[in-house]
């Protein structure tokens, strides 16, 4: 094949390459509602709400596992098991559960409903682990009310009916912290409503 043309069939893609990438036409934008019907789906969906329970409960029995029973028989003291139960739960909070909350959502701060901090940073880590001791020193007067209940309707004194163990930390940590989160939102809506009142006046 001659060099004129090779040239010219050259010039030729090139030329047609040219027309397909500036044909001028803009590329079309679809909703997300639409895009969502052509996306693969799976038979069963796991909602949403479950995996953020889920994970809230399976990182608190995690800190149970590691903590409570790892470093249990080391620290004698109550108050120092206490605190650094409480540390532990803020740091994975923080660290952890809360970035797989965000992962999971559809749109960025749709889960932030889901979290007592939603702040970032240094900030956001002490302010989770004074929460992570608020929520451990109710779990343990949670865990003493259920057990001197059981003592008072069975009679059996010097005994502890109800011992402490990872699923049942983790459900009574997830369920007192959805109480806190309930709370917070209730006020912030207080709060909301008086200030729209305060507005309108």
């Amino acid at each position: 094949m001659s060099k004129s043309k090779k040239s010219k069939n050259y010039d030729l893609k090139s030329k047609a390459v040219e027309n397909l990438t500036d044909s001028g036409e803009q590329t079309p934008e679809y909703s997300e509602e639409e895009l969502n019907k052509y996306r693969s789906k799976g038979k069963f969906k796991i909602p949403e709400l479950a995996k953020v329970l889920f994970a809230k409960a399976w990182f608190a029995g995690a800190v149970c596992y590691f903590i409570f029973w790892g470093l249990g028989m080391y620290l004698v003291s109550i108050i120092d098991l206490l605190f650094v139960l409480g540390v532990a739960q803020g740091m994975v909070t923080d660290l952890l559960l809360n970035n797989v909350i965000r992962f999971i959502e559809k749109q960025p701060g749709a889960n932030d409903k889901w979290l007592m901090v939603t702040r970032k940073g240094s900030l956001g880590l002490v302010l989770n682990v004074l929460y992570g001791l608020v929520q451990i020193i109710c779990v343990y007067m949670l865990y003493n009310v259920i057990n001197l209940a059981i003592i008072s309707v069975t009679g059996a004194v010097d005994t502890v009916p109800l011992g402490v163990e990872p699923i049942l930390f983790g459900v009574f940590t997830m369920g007192i912290d959805l109480l806190f989160i309930g709370m917070k939102r209730m006020l912030s809506g207080m709060v909301s409503d008086a200030k729209t009142k305060a507005r309108g006046l």
